[in-house]
């Protein structure tokens, strides 16, 4: 498959980050954990990264965003970012699963954050706040083993409801430091922990990349956040009375 051109961006955690993945396989990336301020650091990112690559909007070939699930207003930043830069360059968009991202550099022989060798499976559990995690079970093809497979619908709910798939040799996440039990209970199944790995935008550049290829892109107007937990974000509907 013919190499992209990629910008890629994810806010959905305190992580922030931006990359630019060139045709040629270099990526370019900026990143850095705080917990806030990422509208005021992401645009910035991206303007030294295009300058750094000597390139324009107008010389890629798709976008990608992290679009979650994660923290709500994180996931409404890198979405209004994403489809206002779509518009403007009439490019396509990857909307890439944040928590497949973590799969991917914990797992990927080609990532720094994994081992030399592939591996079979991972659980990813990220932090959701209001006790409780965001959680994906992924495998991996031996053929092409940088592509996190999702083997059910990723999830969010209390650390005690969080299940490895059977294949799973290893677990990540930001959410994982934060519950010691559900660490406590997955190592005792003889998991082991893959520590620090939040996602970031090198990652979505990859795999954003590959949904390009395989012509899963989207348009502007569809590069929308999931949050999974969307009833927290979406105000309450007003009790309609007077009706008979």
């Amino acid at each position: 498959m013919k190499p992209l051109r990629m910008l890629a961006i994810d806010t959905s955690t305190e992580a922030c980050s931006a990359a630019v993945l060139w045709s040629d396989g270099e990526v370019r990336q900026r990143f850095v954990v705080t917990e806030r301020g990422h509208a005021d650091l992401i645009l910035p990112m991206i303007d030294e990264l295009l300058a750094e690559a000597g390139c324009k909007l107008k010389d890629l070939d798709g976008l990608a965003f992290g679009r979650g699930p994660g923290g709500f207003t994180g996931l409404r930043i890198a979405a209004g970012v994403i489809q206002g830069l779509a518009y403007g360059a009439g490019l396509r968009v990857a909307p890439v699963s944040s928590l497949a991202a973590v799969a991917f550099l914990s797992s990927c022989p080609s990532s720094p954050s994994s081992p030399s060798s592939p591996s079979s499976g991972v659980l990813v559990c990220n932090d959701a706040r209001m006790n409780e995690v965001y959680w994906g079970c992924y495998r991996f093809d031996p053929d092409d083993p940088c592509v996190p497979i999702v083997l059910a619908a990723e999830a969010v709910g209390p650390e005690d409801r969080v299940q490895p798939a059977p294949t799973a040799t290893h677990f990540a996440g930001n959410g994982i430091a934060r519950y010691p039990a559900l660490q406590a209970r997955l190592e005792s199944a003889g998991l082991s922990y893959r520590t620090g790995v939040y996602p970031r935008a090198d990652a979505i550049a990859r795999l954003g990349e590959r949904m390009l290829q395989q012509g899963d892109g989207v348009e502007a107007a569809e590069a929308l956040p999931v949050y999974i937990r969307d009833e927290v974000a979406r105000p309450a509907r007003p009790a309609v009375t007077g009706l008979s």
